[in-house]
């Protein structure tokens, strides 16, 4: 018997930020699902209002350039299992798909959207390189530099035009209505499909240990948590002028 496991980020309270907690969680049931050889699929949603608003900031004074750049390295290998996975992964985001929260939706298979979605991947703005060769996969080098070095917002119409999506739900739908189509791969043999997932992979993503480097070395540079702390504030000017506006990196 073959199975779906949908791993769901639910800390709505919060826009689903990544915490280091919640960041082990996924990652843990990740390779749990994936070792499991009834499993055909894993599907990843987020709970409440909004799929994921990016990195956790709730405890940044109280963290060392140590403590963020460990963070950022567990981010990394989850997007690296999540890109790399022997099954197929769907993710099915609504609101605000933001930062760390749209390299996961970027690292998965099937990307499904609600008509509502708008995703941003802000990470630049505090120096740190973080999904970037993922992401120039899916949309090409030219749109992903301007969305990571120009801060470009995609809403859900823009994200499939351009493949970062692979479907947009019609206005009016919930996420659920997305569960009900996802299926199993046509291919039952696991070790026949894990050798066609790797071989799909282009030069450009193959290697593991240079998408590791390069968030390393944009994250080690000392005054990464000063560096965050002056994004966050920019931020904090930015929702004063414009109090509909909240953003996590």
């Amino acid at each position: 018997m073959t199975a779906i496991n949908t791993l769901t980020l639910n800390r709505p309270d919060r826009g689903n930020a990544l915490s280091a907690d919640l960041v082990e969680h996924l990652l843990t049931n990740f390779q749990a699902a994936v070792a499991d050889p009834a499993t055909s699929g894993i599907v990843i949603t987020g709970e409440g209002r909004n799929f994921c608003t990016g990195f956790d900031l709730s405890t940044l004074d109280t963290s060392s350039d140590g403590d963020l750049l460990l963070r950022f390295v567990r981010i990394e290998m989850l997007l690296d299992a999540v890109w790399r996975s022997p099954v197929p992964v769907t993710a099915v985001a609504q609101g605000r798909v933001w930062g760390a929260g749209a390299d996961l939706f970027a690292a998965s298979d099937h990307r499904v959207l609600t008509a509502d979605a708008n995703l941003r991947f802000p990470g630049a703005g505090f120096g740190l390189v973080l999904g970037t060769r993922r992401l120039a996969c899916l949309v090409g080098a030219h749109r992903a530099r301007l969305l990571t070095c120009e801060g470009q917002t995609l809403d859900a119409k823009d994200a499939l035009a351009c493949g970062l999506a692979t479907q947009v739900l019609p206005a009016g739908s919930d996420i659920s209505e997305a569960l009900g189509t996802v299926s199993t791969p046509a291919i039952e043999d696991r070790s026949t499909l894990a050798a066609l997932r790797r071989a799909s992979l282009n030069e450009a993503s193959r290697t593991r240990e240079a998408d590791l480097a390069e968030l390393v070395q944009s994250a080690a540079r000392p005054g990464l948590k000063q560096r965050i702390e002056a994004y966050r504030a920019r931020q904090t000017q930015a929702r004063v002028a414009s109090p509909q506006t909240k953003e996590q990196p």
